[in-house]
Parts: C-alpha cells; sequence; structure tokens
C-alpha cells in the first residue's frame, strides 16, 4: 500500500469513467487512490435474484430527493465498487460522428472534440471490455423480420455487447444481465474488465465505504485543490483530483465546493454547473404473443428509423418472470406471469437535448435534500419525436399481431444520466475543457457522463469509458501533474 501522502491521483468513484482512469494510470505507473462510497457486492448470487433486486430494490441507494415540484423520489442509483456498470452497461454502441456536432433544432450541444478524437479510445474500450455481438435468437429474429418487411422503414443492426461469449450456457446468468450484476464475471463492468487487472499493484490503493464530503484546498490559493474529506472525517491528498461519482453526485460536490470557496462568484464557469441534466427520454413497451417466447438473451439487436434520426430500440434482456414485474399490479400476478411469459420487451429512448433549467442542485442553503429540476417540456422537438417513436413502434408491432403496451420510464430511472457538467470551450456555458479539466481550475478533472453535452441516441456506457481513457492518456504525457 502507497502511503496516505503520496498519491499522484485521487479518483472519486468507480463506474465507468473512474474505473477506466484508474486503469489506465495505474497501467502507466502513476500513484492512484481511488474512493468509492459503496461496498464491493456480494457473490452469493443475491445480485442475480429478481425478487431482491427488482421487487425488494436491495441494492439501489435510498438517498431522497426532491423533483421540481418538491416531492421527494429515490433515484434507481448504485453505490458499490463498480458502479452502475455491475448493473446496466452491457449494451456498449458508439456514437455517430455527427453526434459530436451542435444540433440547435434539438437542443444539442457540441462536443469540444471530434468523434475522430475520440474513435481510439473506442477501440481501446471495446478491445478491455471484450465486446461481442451475438446471433439473433428465433423469436427476435421472428419479430424483427417482420418489422423489417411492414413498410414502416425500421431497420436493425447487430448491438454490441458487453458479455462473454460463453454466457448463454449460464442461463440464470444469461436471463438475467440486463439490470443485474453478474456473479461469474460474463458482463464486462468496470470492476472486473478493467480494476481487476490493476488493483494488485503497488502503486495503486482501491478504498471502498469512502463517501467523500468535500475537497480540501487552502484558502489562499483555491483554484487549486488539496484533496478530499470524506463523510468520516478522514482527509486524503493528491496532487490531481479526478471525479467521478456521476452525473448526479459530481456536480453536487462541485457546487459546494465554489459556494465554500467563494469561487461561486468568481469562475465563469460556476454557474453552469448541476445544469444541462439528460437522461434521454425513455419508454418501456411490451409485446404480448398468444405462444410462449423462449429466447434466453433476448437484447441483441438495434431497431432504427430514419424518420426518427435521434431514437433507438433495443429488446430489453428480461425473461418472463422479470418482465411480469413490469406489468400493473392491479393485474393479479398468476395472470401477470402468464402474461410476462408471452411478452417481448423492448427499450425505446430518444436523445433529449440539453436545457440549462434541467438541473441538478446540491444541498446548500440549509436544504435538507438534493433536487433533481428535470421538465421534458423544456425539449418540445425531443418530446416529439419520442411521443412518435412509441406511437409508431406500438403501431407497428399490432400490425404484425403483436398487442403492445407503452409505459413511460418515471424520472427515478437514472441509469444513463449525463450532461451536469459539460464539456465545452467557453467557460460561460461549459464546466470542462477538451482534457476534462474544470475551467478556472488547476488540478480538478472530470470523467463521468457528466461531461458528455450530448447523450445520442444510444446507451452513454462506451463513451463514458472512452472520454475517461482519453483524459487519463492525456494527463500521462502532458504536463506534469505537479
Amino acid at each position: 500500500m502507497i502511503n496516505a501522502t503520496d498519491y499522484d491521483i485521487l479518483i472519486v468513484g468507480s463506474g465507468a469513467g473512474g474505473s477506466a482512469a484508474a486503469y489506465a494510470l495505474a497501467s502507466a505507473g502513476r500513484r492512484v487512490l481511488l474512493l468509492e462510497k459503496g461496498r464491493e457486492l456480494p457473490r452469493d448470487g443475491s445480485t442475480l435474484d429478481v425478487d431482491k433486486v427488482i421487487r425488494q430494490g436491495v441494492f439501489k441507494s435510498k438517498e431522497q430527493w426532491l423533483d421540481r415540484n418538491g416531492r421527494t423520489f429515490e433515484p434507481e442509483e448504485y453505490f458499490n465498487l463498480g458502479g452502475k456498470t455491475k448493473w446496466y452497461g452491457a449494451a456498449l454502441a458508439r456514437f455517430e460522428p455527427h453526434e459530436f456536432e451542435a444540433e440547435p433544432v434539438h437542443q444539442c450541444l457540441p462536443w469540444p472534440i471530434s468523434y475522430r478524437e475520440l474513435e481510439p479510445y473506442y477501440e481501446q474500450a471495446e478491445t478491455l471490455l471484450g465486446v461481442h455481438r451475438f446471433e439473433p435468437e428465433p423469436d427476435l429474429q421472428a419479430i424483427v423480420g417482420k418489422l423489417t418487411r411492414n413498410g414502416a422503414g425500421w431497420s436493425a443492426q447487430p448491438l454490441a455487447l458487453a458479455l462473454d461469449p460463453n454466457i448463454v450456457e449460464h442461463r440464470e446468468e444469461a436471463a438475467h444481465f440486463d439490470a443485474f450484476a453478474s456473479v461469474k464475471n460474463l458482463k464486462a463492468d468496470g470492476q472486473h474488465a478493467l480494476l481487476e487487472r490493476v488493483q494488485h499493484r503497488p502503486n495503486l490503493a482501491i478504498l471502498t465505504g469512502q463517501a467523500v464530503r468535500d475537497f480540501i484546498f487552502d484558502p489562499e490559493r483555491p483554484e487549486r485543490l488539496i484533496g478530499v474529506r470524506t463523510e468520516s472525517g478522514d482527509e486524503f491528498e493528491a496532487d490531481t483530483v479526478l471525479l467521478a461519482a456521476g452525473a448526479l453526485h459530481s456536480p453536487r460536490l462541485l457546487q459546494g465546493y465554489l459556494s465554500r470557496s467563494g469561487l461561486a462568484e468568481r469562475l465563469p464557469c460556476a454557474d453552469a454547473v448541476g445544469r444541462n441534466y439528460k437522461s434521454h427520454l425513455l419508454s418501456a413497451v411490451l409485446a404480448f404473443s398468444a405462444t410462449p417466447k423462449t429466447d434466453l438473451l433476448r437484447k441483441t439487436l438495434l431497431l432504427l428509423n430514419d424518420r426518427l434520426p435521434h431514437s433507438s430500440i433495443q429488446p430489453l434482456g428480461f425473461d418472463g418472470e422479470l418482465l411480469s414485474t413490469l406489468i400493473p399490479g392491479f393485474v393479479p400476478r398468476w395472470f401477470a406471469s402468464a402474461l410476462g411469459h408471452r411478452a417481448y420487451g423492448f427499450f425505446l429512448q430518444t436523445e433529449d437535448g440539453s436545457d440549462p433549467a434541467n438541473r441538478v442542485v446540491a444541498q446548500i442553503n440549509g436544504a435538507r435534500y438534493p433536487q433533481l429540476d428535470y421538465d421534458p417540456t423544456r425539449l418540445p422537438v425531443a418530446r416529439e419525436e419520442h411521443q412518435q417513436l412509441v406511437r409508431d413502434f406500438s403501431r407497428s408491432l399490432w400490425k404484425i399481431g403483436l398487442p403492445a403496451a407503452a409505459k413511460g420510464i418515471p424520472l427515478a430511472g437514472t441509469a444513463h444520466a449525463c450532461g451536469t457538467l459539460v464539456a465545452g470551450h467557453d467557460p460561460q456555458t461549459s464546466v470542462v475543457d477538451a482534457d476534462g479539466k474544470v475551467h478556472g481550475l488547476d488540478n480538478l478533472y472530470v470523467v463521468d457522463g457528466s461531461v458528455l453535452p450530448r447523450s445520442s441516441r444510444v446507451n452513454p456506457s462506451l463513451t463514458i469509458y472512452a472520454w475517461a481513457l482519453r483524459v487519463a492518456e492525456r494527463l500521462q504525457r502532458g504536463e506534469p501533474l505537479t
């Protein structure tokens, strides 16, 4: 174990960004401390148990938040080593090159870098995570075949998955990889695919159960951080700090720091901190059949439609038991179970654009809970496209003989949260620069999904991994970190 004062890099959070940065920097010989608020998950099979994971929500955070109207709710966040990548993160699609550019009509901000600049890190992340493509199974083949032939404009392409090719030989794992944590390491999450590669190196320390409360700084020079202080009162120092706590939590730490240090009145980027929250406009659609569905993985294809350019559809990797939990509670459970085993689930998502009023507000000025002020009506073009997506897809399913029912994902569904510390060139409208460094601060970088100016039409995990690998490499070869 390296001494407490000998760290080059201190990383807060171990999700996609934190694990990728820790891997890259530790591999390069940097002395790294990774602090994770949660603990390592058990390997007793409980993380694959539908009752514990879904019905009871045993592993979810119980943090209370306020919505825009002041009502309390619990975001579906996870505090554990590996972060959300343990639960989600299997679908690893790249953003398209044009999705790095501004699109004002859809309220999309530009990236400060191009697709080409991120491409090598996409490739590196795909290699590290063992991205694999699976052949679509019989039930899905039949459904998609009919959809793509019905003249409604649907097309399908393979979906890149961070799953071991042999997962199909382990039915319990294969049927419960989507929203569950693997016990046999058959899903390449941040912990298994990245941290375990470097965790035995003497220059890396990983401490769990360490919730960071605030930053330590010299009042005479608040632009440079000294380290962090945890909820337990422990203090850790390092030359450089990387924020990777996630789009809901990183901005809260930065907001608190700017307020306490007096920089909230001095830094041009201060007002942008926490703003431009995005999480995709999301809906689940269940398609019902007269016959049971027996596909195992299910989540193997991506459906697109040129008429809906900011949207995509992927099957839910849910078996009949899990799909039955999506059926309203007033339906008798025996009937819900029967319906679930005759259903195929689909996950519909639309890029939701950015509005500064959609924001995370920390517990400052005596507030009891943090607030997530998000209103999709602020994004009318995106909202209209998502409504059209749900209508068109549901109609297409009915036309091929599959009655369909849609359900919107509520505010608590934060699996794709991003955008609250957006990257950009202008410190008046963005928080970090093209290298991930916070505008106006000397040694604070951000490597989680909060930097994403756009969320694309696909899951953000791969892009977060790639961004973190890029920031880490630039730290390795750039200016000295002292």
